[in-house]
């Protein structure tokens, strides 16, 4: 990929610089940047009309800046270094603007972004569809990048991703790895996965589910025997499996629950929140997998009955937000205050925090941390 243009390298300069996460370019407004899930300022320095167009035309060819005037938005990929840059440029009130995320190309593992230990576990389905969900912004697409390279370090497999655009490079290591990106490599993510599956892969990643015909796709080839990664914006793992369920037809509805009663194999929801200190982020997860009863659950629509398997099963290695949260806190890595504004069971949280404070004080950093998911089967 060619450099970055000027006005646009200075721009991702002052990310990598500043340590933000993101960056957001408006019309008549000075540059907002990200700070550890907080929005700063970044001077003053107000950005006209002709300022924003400029750095668009400095990014952008006229067949791009054509489509960008055509569907008034644009996803493209950047990179400076050891980063990489995805940004959407949209418009807002009849102007562009810019949404600038940051990407760290060296794939953190999966210890280091604190993923629980079950989620090890996600890299060992033959077949089968996985779900990361969570908010925009909640880290999904980098976890997702840390279990493709857990795979491609300990497996041997032909995996291919299928990304609008392409955020995390993964070079082979011990796997055959091919990356297609939406707009320049395929034209959509449903006739991709339509491709895919006459390319030979065991495993394939669909940057985002967005829509019905990509969701259809993604489903035959889980059941046809491709272990699929994918992402979803829902708030929690049940209400994923409702998003999904609620964007067929009615008439089709009772027939995508008894595939996905199939076909699923786990849902991981994340989110990131600050740490007391305000200068870094630790991720918060829960991990629903598709055991019996949460496939008969699903085959017959009861959904919220889900709810209570995920916080009774953890020796089978699921993990509930409630309980990750408790543990979070007695860590000391995020605070009381704002954990229980994430909490969706307050009793449960409240619970397991009692719990884990009996076991007394946690270790130190330069100590072992016990298993959040082995404490959450003692408690049970």
């Amino acid at each position: 990929m060619t450099e970055p243009p000027a006005p646009l390298l200075e721009l991702l300069q002052a990310c990598i610089d500043g340590e933000l996460s993101d960056l957001h370019i408006s019309t008549n407004a000075p540059p907002i940047g990200r700070l550890y899930g907080k929005l700063v300022p970044l001077g003053r320095d107000i950005w006209r009309k002709d300022r924003v167009e400029h750095l668009i035309h400095s990014m952008t060819t006229p067949d791009t800046f054509a489509r960008l005037e055509a569907e008034k938005a644009l996803d493209s990929a950047w990179s400076v270094g050891d980063y990489r840059f995805r940004i959407n440029t949209y418009k807002e009130r009849g102007f562009y603007a810019m949404a600038i995320r940051k990407l760290d190309t060296n794939t953190k593992t999966m210890e280091e972004l604190g993923l629980p230990p079950e989620a090890y576990g996600l890299t060992k389905f033959p077949s089968g569809l996985v779900l990361f969900t969570g908010p925009t912004g909640s880290g999904k697409s980098t976890s997702l990048a840390a279990l493709i390279d857990n795979i491609n370090v300990n497996q041997s497999h032909h995996i291919i991703t299928i990304e609008d655009p392409i955020e995390y490079v993964h070079r082979n290591k011990n796997c055959l790895i091919h990356q297609r990106e939406v707009g320049t490599d395929v034209l959509g993510f449903a006739e991709s996965l339509r491709e895919a599956l006459r390319e030979d892969p065991d495993i394939i990643l669909v940057g985002e589910m967005r829509d019905l015909p990509t969701i259809r796709a993604a489903v035959t080839a889980a059941e046809t025997g491709h272990l699929v990664l994918s992402t979803l914006h829902s708030r929690d793992s049940v209400s994923a499996l409702d998003r999904i369920i609620g964007m067929y037809p009615a008439d089709e509805q009772d027939t995508i629950r008894r595939q996905l009663s199939m076909a699923l194999r786990a849902v991981v929801t994340q989110t990131l929140m600050p740490t007391p200190d305000g200068n870094s982020r630790n991720v918060a997860v829960e991990l629903l997998k598709n055991n019996n009863a949460v496939a008969n659950l699903i085959g017959s629509g009861q959904f919220k009955q889900i709810y209570s398997i995920l916080e009774t099963s953890s020796g089978e290695g699921m993990l509930s937000m409630d309980h990750h949260l408790a543990f979070r806190v007695w860590e000391g890595k995020v605070t009381l205050d704002l954990a229980m504004t994430k909490t969706r069971n307050e009793q449960a949280f409240k619970e397991r925090l009692q719990y884990l404070n009996r076991q007394g004080p946690a270790p130190s950093a330069n100590g072992a941390a016990p298993d959040p998911q082995l404490t959450a089967a003692q408690a049970s």
